[in-house]
C-alpha cells in the first residue's frame, strides 16, 4: 500500500486549480468528471503521489454537501492497493465500517471504496485499485 492521492474538497474548482498550479509550480495533469458522483476532479502529480481537487457539478453532490457543512479542505486520503476486494474483506474482519458494499468506478481509471472516518481518527480513507 502507498498513498495514491490526497483529495481536497473545493468550492470553486477553477480558482483552486489556479491556486495549486502556483503552489506546486506545475500545471494540472488531468481533469475528469465523474457523473455518478456529480464531481469534477483535477489532478496534480507530486512525485509518486497526486493531489486531487474535488469540485461539485451539482448542488446535491456529496462534495457540495461536504463543503456546505465543513468548508473547503481535506476530504480524504487514498491508498493504492493491489486487490481492493481482499483489502475490503480484511478491513471488515478488523471491524472497520466500509461505506461501499462493492468497489465502484472512480476517477483516474480506478476502482474505489471508502472506509468511514469514525474508524480512522476522523479521516475518510479511500482504497483504490487501478483497473
Amino acid at each position: 500500500m502507498h498513498i495514491d492521492h490526497v483529495g481536497i474538497a473545493v468550492g470553486d474548482l477553477e480558482k483552486a486549480v489556479e491556486t495549486y498550479e502556483k503552489i506546486l509550480n506545475t500545471k494540472c495533469s488531468k481533469r475528469e468528471v465523474v457523473e455518478s458522483e456529480k464531481v469534477e476532479t483535477a489532478f496534480f502529480q507530486t512525485g509518486e503521489s497526486k493531489v486531487e481537487l474535488l469540485g461539485a457539478t451539482s448542488e446535491d453532490s456529496v462534495i457540495a454537501k461536504y463543503v456546505a457543512k465543513k468548508g473547503q479542505g481535506l476530504h480524504h486520503v487514498a491508498f493504492e492497493v493491489d486487490d481492493i476486494h481482499a483489502e475490503l474483506e480484511r478491513l471488515r474482519g478488523e471491524g472497520f465500517t466500509i461505506l461501499n458494499e462493492q468497489p465502484k468506478n472512480g476517477a483516474d481509471n480506478k476502482l474505489v471504496a471508502f472506509v468511514h472516518p469514525k474508524n480512522n481518527c476522523g479521516v475518510l480513507v479511500e482504497l483504490c485499485q487501478s483497473k
